[in-house]
């Protein structure tokens, strides 16, 4: 029989390797959510580190993945975790670099704990008020499976402008889901790890197929 078949080898390397840079489309919403984060004075921010101990992430770094988290409707610091080690949006607002689950609730529940949630809803309804994004009534994130009022995710392009204070609104309701996220993983913070698989077990297992 006769194949047709694209070409396929996992270990063929590259002349010249790209960088993340070019894998990211121009219009991809993250460059829009970099851009803005990019413009803002984040002095009040940066005066809640202390000048002492050990380097921080930087602070518009964290910012950006974790404006980028909710615009992408991942609330849970370990989903976050996880995105910056595998999803090429976050490891290119991140410039590859992996902030723990723990990193990441601290920087929310503390350093943030202000400010975060006023430069969330300005940023979202800016996009708003562009046409470039809204909110959609549905199910998120697939951390909680319990019913929970007013659950959102986001849309983006091609949107119709949507009135400031419908948006405003949904983004509370979206808030206060994120939180019931944060607040349960606070709750059970060391769950287990995946066991790890030994080679013959993935042989035996593909034999069994």
């Amino acid at each position: 029989m006769n194949t047709n078949f694209q070409s396929y080898n996992q270990q063929q390397n590259w002349l010249f390797p790209p960088s993340i840079e070019e894998l990211i489309a121009d219009d991809h919403p993250v460059r829009i959510v970099n851009g803005i984060v990019e413009q803002l004075d984040l002095s009040l921010l940066v005066e809640e580190y202390s000048k002492e101990g050990k380097p921080s992430y930087h602070p518009k770094m964290m910012l950006k993945v974790m404006v980028y988290a909710y615009m992408d409707n991942t609330y849970s610091s370990r989903k976050i975790e996880k995105a910056m080690r595998e999803n090429i949006n976050f490891m290119w607002l991140a410039a590859q670099q992996v902030a723990d689950h723990n990193t990441i609730a601290r920087f929310r529940s503390k350093k943030l704990k202000t400010i975060f949630k006023d430069i969330f809803k300005q940023v979202v309804l800016l996009l708003a008020e562009e046409g470039l994004v809204t909110l959609k009534e549905v199910f998120t994130d697939g951390t909680k499976i319990e019913s929970i009022a007013g659950r959102y995710t986001f849309v983006w392009g091609n949107s119709i402008k949507t009135r400031k204070e419908k948006m405003a609104e949904q983004l509370e309701a979206m808030w206060e889901y994120a939180q019931s996220i944060a607040d349960e993983e606070d709750d059970d913070p060391t769950p287990p790890d995946f066991k790890k698989i030994d080679k013959e077990k993935v042989a035996e297992t593909a034999r069994k197929i």
